[in-house]
């Protein structure tokens, strides 16, 4: 087992040798990540393991972290906590894709090294949530949405509540 993740890996060496990482990455290195967050702090927990299934190359694991986000409710900053399971099978082509074990997402790797920090970044990415908000009720809904109810009454009373109420001049 490796305490100290290396920089670049060799999915399928590392899988024909069964290692494990175990470590910590700072939050502040992920660059793509970056664009989502409100503040780059922290570190995310990495616990891999690389193994043989047959001929397939397997990656099992979890990552772990705190994100802060912004919450799309009222956009204050909001801690998300991520921990992603990881199940890659490492394909030098996509037609391979098929014939991994069931559960396991396709990681494909051109037999040069790759880079562990782009691969958690990756599955840190697509675990993002869609709409991040807080769990409790950040906005006062009821005082924004009968403003916005009386404004758009009063912007012009003649027109007519109905918005398809234009379409009868197509007649």
């Amino acid at each position: 087992m490796m305490d100290r993740l290396p920089e670049l890996i060799d999915p399928v060496v590392f899988a024909e040798r069964r290692t494990e990482l175990v470590g910590k990455l700072e939050l502040g290195t992920f660059t793509r990540l970056a664009e989502f967050m409100t503040e780059a702090v922290g570190k995310v927990d990495v616990q891999l393991s690389f193994d043989k299934q047959g001929r397939d190359a397997l990656i099992d694991g979890s990552v772990q972290t705190e994100l802060m986000l912004q919450c799309q409710n009222c956009l204050e900053p909001v801690a998300v906590p991520l921990n992603v399971v990881i199940k890659l099978g490492i394909v030098t082509v996509l037609e391979q894709a098929d014939r991994l074990p069931e559960g396991y997402e396709p990681l494909l790797a051109s037999g040069e090294k790759m880079s562990l920090r782009e691969i958690v970044e990756d599955e840190l990415l697509l675990a993002l949530p869609a709409f991040p908000k807080h769990d409790f009720q950040c906005v006062d809904l009821t005082k924004h949405s009968s403003g916005l109810i009386e404004n758009s009454a009063a912007e012009d009373p003649s027109k007519p509540n109905n918005p398809f109420a234009v379409l009868a001049k197509f007649n």
